[in-house]
């Protein structure tokens, strides 16, 4: 009998889950499939310690089921020392819906994922990401409770895109002070990649404070739009990452910050509101660290769109809601100040933080 030999890059396929890099000891992965109306989707409850595990719902058209799962475990993963920096008592999760937002999503799909989220009690409590709306989380609010970021006319928090952005921009003024001495973005640089709703709302807040703002995204016609409504430039090259700047904001889907384009890059800060932006943690961040490029986690500066929603969990209103996302200006600053004092990355440094607080309530409990 011969015995096939599996190479080491092929392993994780053995153990499709437990075997992926992505997963870090998480609780919980839900699949959730409906012939009827074609729902396919992948819950991940990364920890539960903090509280329930709280995050948005994202329908992208993913090249594979294989993409989709690490996916979701990189989100969940990262809600949890989101929500654990923030000092919010919530643990991690996300969910992502497999197909194209513009022609596949249809009320019965989203009635359908609102019965598998309802289906686990309460301990995943889904919101709005990529490729959703609020009314979206309007309709899966009439199958279960377990939803954030409802209509502020249902009794919802509303929209958390604005928020989002207003951390980020916290967040990167916290930097500016950090690296150049003064949070004043006037005439600063900044690159803003992706201008979804967060990344136009950033742009509003960046214009508004007089920068020289950039936008790039694949869609013309949506970068055209921002262009005329907030008087900034289109991006016309074809490698951002080489252009100089004082300031990038990556605002779309993460990875952008790996071993091809840090060795191209040409800014003094990183500041951006998606998720997962280093492709490895420990080892873009260092890269980053030794280049002089100060990184504000994206865990840390995103987080205001899940201090939006947590009003509805704890019933705090709009005034609460936006001490705690200016708050990010403060953390950030700790943060990027006690990794150079600790001579480690600020994402191990921001990790530390969050992980603490995660391990001082297992300890209590």
């Amino acid at each position: 009998m011969v015995t096939e030999v599996i190479k080491t890059s092929e392993l994780h396929k053995v153990d499709p889950v437990f075997g992926q890099m992505s997963f870090d000891n998480h609780e919980q992965i839900v699949f959730c499939n409906d012939k009827d109306t074609g729902l396919k989707a992948i819950i991940g409850i990364h920890n539960t310690v903090l509280g329930p595990a709280l995050g948005g719902t994202r329908m992208w058209n993913y090249t594979s089921e294989w993409e989709a799962l690490n996916d979701v475990l990189r989100l969940s993963r990262g809600m949890t020392y989101k929500s654990a920096i923030t000092g919010l008592n919530l643990g991690g999760g996300k969910a992502v819906l497999i197909g194209d937002a513009k022609t596949q999503k249809t009320p019965e799909l989203m009635l359908k994922f609102g019965e598998f989220v309802h289906s686990l009690g309460g301990k995943y409590i889904t919101a709005e990401d990529v490729g959703m709306a609020t009314s979206d989380m309007d309709l899966v609010r009439t199958v279960t409770p377990y939803v954030t970021g409802i209509s502020e006319s249902k009794g919802g928090a509303g929209n958390p895109s604005p928020i989002t952005a207003y951390g980020v921009f916290m967040g990167m003024k916290a930097a500016a002070k950090y690296k150049f001495g003064s949070d004043i973005l006037e005439d600063k640089v900044i690159y803003v990649q992706g201008i979804g709703n967060v990344g136009e709302a950033l742009v509003e807040n960046l214009s508004n404070e007089g920068a020289k703002v950039y936008v790039s995204d694949i869609n013309q016609e949506r970068l055209e739009e921002v262009r005329d409504k907030y008087s900034v430039n289109i991006y016309g090259g074809d490698n951002i990452y080489t252009e100089e700047m004082d300031i990038y904001a990556p605002c779309a889907l993460g990875a952008t910050i790996n071993d091809f384009t840090i060795n191209q890059l040409n800014t003094k800060i990183i500041a951006g509101a998606a998720n997962n932006q280093l492709a490895e943690e420990q080892k873009h961040g260092k890269m980053l660290r030794e280049k002089g490029i100060v990184y504000a986690p994206d865990f840390l500066i995103n987080a205001g769109g899940i201090i939006n929603v947590y009003a509805e969990l704890e019933n705090y209103d709009r005034k609460e809601i936006m001490r705690k996302t200016e708050n990010i200006y403060n953390t950030t600053l700790e943060i990027l100040k006690k990794a150079d004092a600790d001579n480690i990355t600020t994402h191990q440094a921001a990790f530390n933080v969050a992980q603490a607080r995660i391990d001082a309530r297992k300890n209590e409990k």
